[in-house]
């Protein structure tokens, strides 16, 4: 099942290479939107099918390269499948929200459809050359999105410096990887064995040598301050579709592999090193919130959110490290705050993502002070994006806050200080939305390059909002009704602190 899910998109990528790029667009976003409604399908139903504290499930495992100890190792958990549903949710929006591309739509299509499968194998490997593969291959796909449909000369400039940053981080991952393989006896790849093995658990120089280069490579993609440099000038200058998969889905892998990689196979060295992780969480947090309040771009504005929303992940993994002062509950609350943040981020900052390509297909730019009382012209529009800027400052009612809450209250016994200091993220971020608000949809109605009679300014189409509401609908539920979720993350977020605290 998982094998179908994840291939299906990458079959169907192989079938349209081969029809006639002058076909109508609609045969390659069409295919691409059953195809995804396919694919979200059979999530639901290994969503149905899951018993939530039986550990890895619904695996699959073929030797690969059995002489390197490498197999094609696949399964899910409470930690992994919410990821797979979020991926399927958002290439599933996305691909609706592409049925208004014009642009070389076969090479688009083909494309979105090939990182689609990546993102889905990520999230289910169980080996981690396989992990390797599909986080290097993200990389690949991603530039060529940001390269071909970006916003000109600066997304390719942008788009190099994305593979450039990323790439270096993957190769300090191999070799943490590698690290691991030598430090196992048998030597192995695969994740699952590592983790019954501890293969480091004496700690010293080696293991936390092995901890830097996979917190490193990881910390790239998440990303954390300082290694966030390469994310605000991607973010700018991706089409929109890619701008949502590269906030809501390829940020989660580094965030993810802490979660499946860092803490249960390097558990001691994990607990020596949790308060580090617990700072650059929290300046990630800080200053992620206080760059994107000194922004008039919306695009950049967003970008740096999620440098400030990550923030509160890292924190939350770092604080479940923390054994002195907390008891296991809390380190399990701050754990299943993080996986839940890693969903909610998606599905939030996606919408935002797509709601700022709507706002460039209108008027061409992303700077907020070319607009001004848009909610009089456009209100559907405007009514979305209200709801997306308070889901992302974490307003109770939306998934958002259930993350934030649940991080908060397991981080502060074990680092009161730092979470205090997190907290102030939640105050900056109300301020810097509310203030993007205000200059978009109130006051006189100004649209860019149209003095004294605005030209027309068109409210969301039908697509767009077939793309965006369900995502902000399931963010809502999530924060109403969330024990469907957190029934599924608690007993995997419990089955990791205990391995971290072995």
């Amino acid at each position: 099942m998982l094998s179908v899910i994840v291939f299906l998109p990458a079959a169907l990528a192989a079938v349209l290479l081969v029809v006639p790029a002058t076909a109508p667009r609609r045969v390659f976003t069409g295919a691409w939107v059953a195809v995804s409604a396919v694919d979200l399908a059979l999530v639901l139903a290994v969503w149905l099918g899951l018993d939530p504290g039986g550990g890895m499930q619904f695996a699959q495992q073929v030797p690969w390269i059995p002489s390197a100890g490498i197999s094609y190792h696949v399964g899910v958990d409470g930690l992994s499948l919410p990821l797979v549903a979020l991926t399927a949710v958002l290439f599933m929006a996305c691909a609706v929200f592409a049925l208004r591309e014009t642009r070389r739509v076969k090479s688009y299509v083909t494309l979105f459809l090939g990182l689609q499968s990546v993102c889905l194998g990520l999230f289910v490997a169980l080996d981690l050359i396989l992990f390797f593969l599909f986080f290097d291959l993200s990389i690949v796909f991603m530039y060529f999105v940001i390269a071909g449909w970006g916003h000109g000369e600066r997304a390719r400039a942008a788009a190099l410096k994305f593979f450039l940053y990323t790439f270096l981080g993957s190769l300090a991952l191999l070799l943490g990887f590698i690290l691991l393989y030598l430090a196992a006896e048998p030597h192995t790849f695969d994740i699952v064995e590592l983790t019954a093995a501890n293969p480091l658990a004496g700690g010293g120089v080696y293991a936390a040598l092995t901890l830097l280069a996979i917190g490193v490579g990881l910390a790239v993609k998440t990303p954390t301050v300082p290694f966030h440099t390469w994310l605000p000038p991607a973010h700018t200058e991706a089409p929109a579709t890619g701008s949502a998969i590269l906030a809501g889905i390829l940020l989660k892998m580094g965030t993810y592999g802490f979660v499946r990689i860092a803490m249960p196979i390097l558990p001691e060295t994990w607990r020596q090193y949790a308060m580090v992780a617990v700072v650059v969480g929290v300046v990630s947090v800080v200053y992620g919130a206080l760059v994107a309040l000194a922004q008039s771009d919306l695009k950049r504005m967003v970008a740096y959110t999620s440098v400030n929303h990550m923030g509160y992940v890292v924190l939350g993994v770092g604080a479940a490290g923390i054994l002195a002062g907390t008891d296991e509950q809390a380190r399990q609350l701050a754990t299943t705050g993080a996986v839940t943040q890693m969903v909610a981020h998606g599905l939030i900052t996606g919408a935002l993502f797509l709601l700022s390509g709507v706002l460039y297909d209108r008027g061409r730019t992303y700077d907020m002070s070319a607009y001004s009382g848009l909610a009089a012209r456009t209100p559907v529009f405007a009514a979305v994006f209200a709801v997306a800027a308070f889901a992302s400052l974490g307003l109770p009612g939306f998934a958002g806050f259930i993350a934030e809450f649940q991080i908060f209250t397991g981080a502060l016994s074990s680092a009161p200080v730092p979470t205090a200091i997190a907290v102030t993220g939640i105050l900056i971020t109300a301020g810097l939305f509310l203030l993007a608000l205000q200059r978009l949809f109130l006051g006189p109605l100004r649209t860019p390059d149209a003095p004294g009679t605005p030209r027309p300014f068109a409210d969301l189409h039908a697509s767009e909002i077939v793309a965006i509401v369900p995502l902000l609908a399931l963010a809502t539920v999530i924060g109403v009704l969330p024990r469907f979720l957190l029934d599924v993350i608690e007993p995997a977020s419990r089955a990791l602190v205990e391995l971290v605290a072995r």
